[in-house]
């Protein structure tokens, strides 16, 4: 029989021993702190479901958890544990994914429209010729923004060409999969169309337009396109390779109707990425630089972001774009989503939200949800892709655990 004292030393050893362990797995910052948060995080790290998270809560003016977890690189290209994996910091750099739709491109619309310079309703033709023809010349900027606009979701364009020039031409070419502004279908390629919109108007690329007009005003310069060419780090890592993509083209069984002979391109990449996009066609054939995808950014930078648009256009007395633009675009159409940003509660894990919240997701594992009743943000950032697929084929979901971190945080936020 073990003895009381020694009980107690046992526990004591074990309370030490996860004391001494935390700062390899938990790094908090600021007063705030969600111990339940913790426990959802650590869990699905310990499944290895994800290396490491970067997550920020936020309501009003003050930080109400404020932490990063695990590893921003666990595992090599040969999916062996590193020796030594690069820890996690809430300084890391993240590659958004599709958080650029709305992170740059919606907001490079919100701005040219706050200017004057395009309205939502015009038809993409008056700034994309291309698209004048036939059931094309019907597309409004709108469509494109509320993806509905009919075109296919995702076609691999590095097989038609290796520039955006060529990439450009070939979607002009392309039919529409569905009729105009009858049909909700999520599309990368109304987003690069977007992007190319932004470029024709402002006579800037997509990159150095936002740089000069959004983010050197706010402050962040810890956001942008190719970061590595600016010398920006650390960053956390994401795939290793394309094989996601690579499965899309090659596995006709596998869900997505692509019309390429899949050996006809071989640019697939062969290392983990870290610093470079992991969406292809951001990559092969738009240099990191996309409509669709390609930013890379931090908890911090984001959060300005985000508070932007809870402030309705305003941030320290300055006010960045019109009031009216920002409504506009936080405003549910009949298929309950916003201006580029979704408000469905299912595609965002918003569930029991109220209304008027918005957010988006990103494929490699990023998330924002705000809630503007309550002055509430939610950024989660996960470099999930890291570890690897499942047998499935697909990446670890994070719905569910996106779910559990809203319906916590607004637990803790009604106490």
């Amino acid at each position: 029989m073990i003895k009381k004292k020694n009980i107690f030393v046992l526990l004591l050893a074990a309370w030490l021993a996860g004391c001494a362990a935390e700062p390899d797995t938990i790094r908090h910052e600021g007063k705030g702190h969600i111990p339940a948060l913790d426990s959802l995080i650590l869990k699905e790290m310990e499944a290895d479901h994800i290396p490491g998270a970067v997550l920020q809560v936020k309501q009003g003016g003050s930080v109400l958890h404020r932490a990063a977890y695990g590893f921003a690189k666990k595992y090599g290209y040969d999916l062996k544990p590193l020796g030594q994996p690069q820890a996690m910091t809430t300084g890391h750099l993240f590659d958004l994914a599709s958080l650029t739709k709305v992170m740059a491109t919606t907001y490079g619309i919100m701005l040219l429209l706050d200017r004057g310079r395009l309205h939502l309703d015009d038809p993409i033709h008056h700034y994309l010729p291309e698209f004048e023809e036939g059931e094309k010349a019907r597309i409004t900027i709108r469509n494109l923004l509320t993806h509905t606009a009919g075109l296919a979701q995702w076609i691999p364009t590095y097989y038609h060409g290796t520039t955006p020039g060529e990439r450009y031409r070939h979607l002009a070419d392309q039919p529409l999969e569905w009729p105009v502004g009858k049909e909700r279908h999520y599309s990368d390629l109304g987003f690069m169309l977007l992007g190319d919109i932004i470029k024709r108007v402002s006579n800037c690329s997509l990159d150095e337009f936002l740089h000069e007009e959004l983010y050197r005003p706010l402050g962040l310069n810890r956001t942008a396109f190719n970061p590595l060419e600016k010398g920006m780090k650390p960053i956390a890592a994401t795939s290793h390779g394309n094989p996601f993509e690579k499965q899309m083209v090659y596995d006709r069984d596998f869900g997505y109707r692509v019309d390429v002979e899949p050996e006809s391109w071989d640019g697939w990449r062969t290392y983990t990425l870290q610093g470079e996009v992991n969406d292809g066609n951001a990559w092969y054939t738009h240099g990191g630089v996309a409509g669709h995808a390609g930013l890379f950014s931090t908890v911090g930078d984001l959060q300005v972001l985000v508070d932007l648009l809870l402030n309705r256009g305003k941030l320290n007395g300055k006010q960045y774009i019109s009031a009216g633009v920002v409504d506009r675009f936080l405003v549910k159409d009949r298929y309950g989503n916003g201006l580029g940003w979704a408000m469905d509660k299912q595609i965002i894990a918003a569930a029991g939200s109220p209304p008027g919240t918005f957010g988006h997701t990103g494929f490699t594992g990023t998330s924002v949800v705000a809630v503007p009743r309550d002055s509430l943000s939610v950024i989660l950032l996960t470099n999930r892709q890291n570890v690897g697929r499942q047998k499935n084929g697909y990446y670890y979901d994070l719905e569910t655990l996106r779910q559990a971190i809203f319906d916590t945080v607004e637990q803790y936020t009604a106490n």
